[in-house]
């Protein structure tokens, strides 16, 4: 009884030293830690058509995006929910080269103006972040146009 009972405990033990492992490994921040861990809401995009210049978002808190510490992130595309995995390397102390993967999206049907899938197309296409003046401004490889954010209010 003796011998299963201490083979059961260094089970025990190897399973939490394991699992500690894996856990620190998964919250590992991404390389922008100025990012990491923020939350921001969309207040407007900017286009580089000139028909379509400037579009403010009239309800900025339906547009939301959280960088999570672990590379993945959370968003509020108007009516729906996403998340995919961030990638920053910082070239400066708020500013550096930014990539999403494919953001996963559930698909009901937004009121107008239908922004949400634009909105997910552009950050999987993005290049470049930039922090100035409290605001977030991500530029997808189009020429020109960028997504301005404001830091999300706590509700």
């Amino acid at each position: 009884m003796i011998r299963v009972t201490s083979l059961l405990r260094s089970l025990q033990s190897a399973a939490c030293v394991l699992l500690l492992a894996a856990c620190q490994g998964s919250l590992t921040a991404p390389s922008g830690d100025v990012l990491s861990g923020t939350s921001w809401e969309l207040v407007a995009i900017q286009s580089p058509d000139a028909a379509k210049a400037h579009l403010s978002i009239a309800e900025p808190a339906r547009f939301t995006l959280h960088f999570g510490a672990d590379g993945r992130a959370a968003l509020r595309l108007d009516c729906n929910r996403g998340t995919g995995a961030w990638q920053a390397v910082a070239s400066s102390a708020n500013a550096g080269a930014l990539t999403f993967g494919p953001i996963a999206t559930t698909r009901a049907l937004c009121a107008a103006p239908h922004l949400d899938e634009r909105v997910a197309r552009e950050l999987t296409q993005l290049r470049s972040y930039a922090i100035s003046h409290g605001r977030l401004r991500l530029s997808p490889t189009t020429d020109g146009g960028f997504l301005a954010w404001q830091p999300q209010r706590q509700r």
